[in-house]
C-alpha cells in the first residue's frame, strides 16, 4: 500500500483493496453502547446474550459499519472529499468480540464531476471476519478529488 494518496484518475475502474485486520473486543462494544446509548442485553450481558441464537453478547451492527468506515478511507488510501452515500448494506452475520474484520472495497463505477476537479467513486465494500466469512457488505459512494483538482497536473 503506497503512502500517497491515490487521486481518482489513479482508482483503477476494476481496482479491489483489502484493509489489514482489525480485532473487535469487549471494550469496543462496551464503549460503543456508552457513546450511542444502545445497551441491549444482546451486546451488553454475557447471562442474556446466552439465551439468545448466538449464546453469547454480539457487536452492534452499526459498530461493525463504523469499523468499515475507518478500515475503508485507506482501502485504497485516496484524496476522498467526502462521504456521499450509503446506497445499500446488509448485515449478513454477528460479529463477536474477538472478531478479526477486515474490508475488501472493489470500483463499481466511477463518473467524472465538479468540471473536472472531483469524481464520485461507487464502492462494492465486504466485510469479512477471520474465517472469511461476510458479516457485512453493500455499496457506498465517494468524491474523490482528481489529480487536476490536487495540483498534480495543469488546468485546462
Amino acid at each position: 500500500m503506497s503512502d500517497e494518496p491515490l487521486y481518482f484518475d489513479e482508482i483503477a475502474p476494476d481496482g479491489e483493496w483489502t484493509s489489514e485486520p482489525r480485532t473487535i473486543t469487549t471494550t469496543d462494544v462496551l464503549a460503543f453502547a456508552d457513546l450511542t446509548g444502545d445497551r441491549n442485553p444482546v451486546h451488553v450481558d454475557p447471562e442474556f446474550a446466552r439465551t439468545t441464537p448466538f449464546r453469547r453478547c454480539i457487536a452492534h451492527g452499526m459498530l461493525g459499519l463504523s469499523v468499515v468506515g475507518g478500515l475503508g478511507w485507506k482501502t485504497p488510501f485516496a484524496h476522498t472529499v467526502a462521504f456521499l452515500e450509503l446506497r445499500e448494506w446488509h448485515f449478513r452475520a454477528p460479529i463477536f468480540p474477538g472478531d478479526a474484520i477486515r474490508v475488501r472495497s472493489r470500483v463499481r463505477e466511477k463518473q467524472l464531476q465538479g468540471r473536472g476537479r472531483r469524481g464520485t467513486v461507487v464502492w462494492d465494500v465486504v466485510a469479512l471476519n477471520q474465517s472469511d466469512r461476510v458479516v457485512q457488505e453493500g455499496v457506498l459512494v465517494t468524491l474523490v478529488e482528481t489529480a487536476r483538482a490536487g495540483g498534480a497536473a495543469e488546468a485546462a
